[in-house]
């Protein structure tokens, strides 16, 4: 092992202020969850050969209470206290990757009670539980009762991760700044800019400046209604609008989620900004009703009832809003849920299922407008969640509907061709639940049509 003491002096300033709320994250657990757990932190995964991994992040419930994100490592929790379980990196590795702080050094940063090799583990799995989907690393557990231990380990994480604490909400927050800064760059870009990879590369810039990752692959596309769109080699054009749903992630691992959708030439067409106007303007009212207590699921309906009048007012849809949103004609053009959490991961929790997103004896819908729901349960202060809905013009959907003719009395199909160039519109936010009500905390982003007009018609250096 080669260390040096500024190496170790390093970490312990990385954790100082980090240290009391890793302390108590473990008391909380404690109290909610009395056996023994362990949680296991992942591994890198090889590319192609060993040596070239993918870049490392570990498991988002290690992260919550270890604080560290360290590869081939393991954490047993128990009454309050941690213990680390981890090998010393070989002599040899620090050619390739520099020194390393001691196994005891990383221990005596993060509070462990004490730091063992991952050999010694073994003494300590028969009757801890862990999480699904961990049966396959280092932590398989031997206990005959493991599935309900470890299902009761699950809600009590999802219970403790759900509200944030300072240092959480600190971080977020940090992500949400630097996400706010990478939109304005990409907005000043696009002019430009040729491709969607030009103007991906200007907001990915700002992220990696900061010294911080992508909290997931990003959107970047004049191809909007393709939900999760990963290619960045169409080219844009005048009259395009260009759909940009980017997010940095802390060192520490906490996320943010911003979309936003602007005109290439920094003008809306007429048809454009009707569109633009009714999304905002369910965006809006959704995040004026978000406060402690109000059913996310009442939050998405309300979405969808905004979304319709505004439709209905344009000419594209016909009949009464209410009506339409409960034969979900509106999810012929929102097909998704309103939002999702919002933490360590950029939809938290949900390697676990719905477990997180949905409360106790909840299930999801097999309605069409309501099946992508990704969060129903009742908002609570310190819960961060996004608020997203949007207008999109998918042809697998868009197709066979018009074609059955099940929705001619509600569609007026004739119109909607004279709304092309809106294929996928989408306005994201990211919203603290307060005590009283609720804060945006990426509300430096304008969402006003005028206001992101003027930042796409600015100048990279007026950006940065």
């Amino acid at each position: 092992m080669i260390s040096t003491e500024k190496d170790t002096q390093s970490l312990e300033l990385q954790l100082e202020s980090l240290a009391p709320y890793l302390a108590q994250r473990r008391q909380n657990l404690a109290q909610r969850f009395s056996p023994a757990a362990l949680l296991w932190s992942g591994q890198p995964v090889a590319r192609n050969f060993p040596a070239n991994t993918y870049p490392f992040r570990a498991s988002s419930h290690f992260l919550y209470f270890a604080g560290l994100s360290l590869p081939h490592a393991a954490i047993h929790l128990e009454a309050g206290q941690l213990t680390l379980f981890m090998d010393d990196p070989d002599p040899g590795d620090a050619l390739w990757h520099g020194p390393t702080p001691s196994r005891e050094a990383i221990a005596t940063a993060m509070g462990a009670l004490a730091a063992y090799p991952l050999a010694d583990l073994e003494r300590y799995r028969q009757n801890a539980a862990t999480l699904p989907g961990q049966a396959n690393s280092p932590l398989g557990s031997d206990n005959p009762s493991s599935p309900a231990l470890n299902q009761a380990l699950a809600e009590a994480i999802v219970e403790l991760r759900l509200y944030h604490d300072d240092a959480a909400l600190g971080a977020i927050t940090q992500a949400a700044a630097v996400s706010v800064q990478a939109h304005r760059a990409g907005m000043a870009a696009t002019s430009t800019a040729t491709a969607a990879a030009q103007v991906r590369a200007a907001m990915e810039q700002v992220i990696l400046a900061h010294n911080m990752t992508c909290a997931y692959n990003s959107i970047v596309t004049p191809h909007g209604e393709v939900l999760h769109h990963q290619q960045y080699h169409q080219a844009l054009h005048p009259g395009d609008l260009l759909l940009a749903d980017v997010g940095a992630e802390t060192v520490s691992g906490w996320a943010s989620d911003i979309t936003r959708t602007w005109p290439v030439t920094g003008h809306f067409s007429p048809p454009q900004r009707d569109i633009y106007d009714i999304v905002l303007a369910a965006h809006d009212a959704c995040i004026a009703a978000a406060k402690p207590g109000v059913e996310y699921r009442d939050l998405h309906l309300l979405a969808c009832r905004t979304l319709a009048e505004g439709l209905v007012e344009v000419g594209l849809l016909k009949g009464h809003p209410e009506d339409l949103v409960e034969r979900d004609v509106h999810g012929l053009f929102f097909p998704h849920g309103l939002g999702h959490l919002l933490g360590l991961d950029v939809h938290d929790m949900e390697d676990l299922g719905d477990l997180a997103g949905y409360a106790p004896g909840r299930r999801r819908s097999d309605r069409f407008g309501l099946c992508f729901l990704r969060l129903d349960r009742p908002l609570a202060a310190q819960m961060v969640v996004t608020i997203e809905p949007g207008f999109y013009q998918v042809p697998g959907i868009l197709t066979p509907a018009r074609r059955s003719g099940q929705f001619d009395d509600a569609v007026n199909w004739e119109r909607l061709a004279q709304f092309q160039t809106v294929r996928g519109l989408r306005i994201e936010d990211d919203v603290l639940i307060t005590p009283t009500g609720c804060e945006v905390l990426t509300a430096a982003l304008p969402t006003q049509a005028n206001a992101i007009e003027a930042w796409v018609q600015s100048t990279p250096d007026s950006a940065s």
